[in-house]
């Protein structure tokens, strides 16, 4: 009996690609009418280009040189978390409790809205990380080549999820306050930016990817921060009284990445007191930029 030929797994893939492609394609089309269209979600759509850079920037010694100790390493993520936990702070909760306020509710209605946001996005980000198939790219990883292709799709993912928060805060804080308060946040944000984008791609590299697909990767994950600029700047133009609301929620999905990921892996390794040091160096850097440009 003969046997049907069988199909070539490039050919079986091709109408998911297409579909993937085509997908692609309409929303950056609509991407780009938003951006040309509005000068807010223009101004947002550029901080988080900012941010996309400095993490392309972080990622460029790798091709170099792969040597980090875990000390610098959780150093940088408390760090990271500092610069973010300040961000949440000063440019998210703070100006969203201001903005409810300023429609009338007084200070328990304004804080429970906020509140009420925050755990909100906290628990959009825990459903994402339960829901979305995803390996932690900043926790230990098997060396097993025959997974490799399918391991790569489960650390962008990871990072996408680890990077979403950061663009939505950076869109809603361009929307939600003033052009020179959305600055000071774009501007943190790109800071700590940078040192993630190294370690990223040394984790990357320490997980058996090669130097130029672990920065290669590491530049990749950054693209998902203008994208979520963008998401947040038009929601929040479309509508004022989603202010208090959208900072919130961005506040709430930050808090989530740095208590689940940053924190926790800062301190695994036995160096509390390092990763504590950046965490507080980071928020005073923070503090520093927000209260004296915002």
């Amino acid at each position: 009996m003969p046997q049907t030929p069988s199909v070539p797994p490039l050919w079986r893939k091709a109408p998911w690609l297409l579909l993937a492609g085509g997908l692609l394609a309409f929303g950056g089309f609509h991407v780009w009418s938003l951006v040309a269209s509005n000068s807010v979600v223009r101004d947002a759509f550029a901080g988080g280009m900012v941010a996309a850079l400095a993490t392309a920037l972080g990622t460029l010694p790798v091709l170099f040189s792969q040597k980090l100790s875990d000390r610098t390493q959780d150093t940088l993520f408390g760090f990271g978390a500092g610069v973010m936990l300040a961000a949440c702070a000063f440019s998210l909760v703070i100006p969203g409790i201001a903005a409810a306020e300023a429609r009338g509710l007084d200070a328990w209605g304004a804080g429970g809205v906020v509140g009420v946001a925050i755990l909100l996005g906290g628990a959009a980000l825990l459903a994402m990380e339960r829901l979305v198939p995803h390996e932690h790219f900043i926790k230990g990883a098997d060396r097993d080549n025959s997974r490799t292709i399918h391991r790569t799709w489960l650390f962008v993912f990871a990072i996408a999820l680890h990077n979403l928060p950061e663009g939505l805060a950076i869109g809603v804080g361009f929307a939600g306050t003033d052009a020179v308060r959305g600055g000071a946040l774009a501007t943190g944000i790109a800071i700590q930016d940078v040192p993630e984008g190294l370690v990223v791609a040394v984790a990357l590299l320490s997980a058996g990817y090669s130097r130029r697909l672990a920065v290669g990767l590491g530049m990749a994950s950054g693209l998902v921060e203008p994208l979520g600029a963008v998401l947040g700047a038009a929601v929040v133009e479309y509508s004022q009284g989603l202010l208090p609301w959208g900072l919130g929620f961005a506040a709430g999905a930050m808090l989530f990445v740095i208590s689940h990921e940053i924190i926790p892996e800062s301190h695994r390794k036995g160096h509390e007191a390092w990763a504590t040091g950046g965490l507080m160096i980071g928020f005073v850097l923070m503090m520093l930029l927000d209260t004296a440009l915002g």
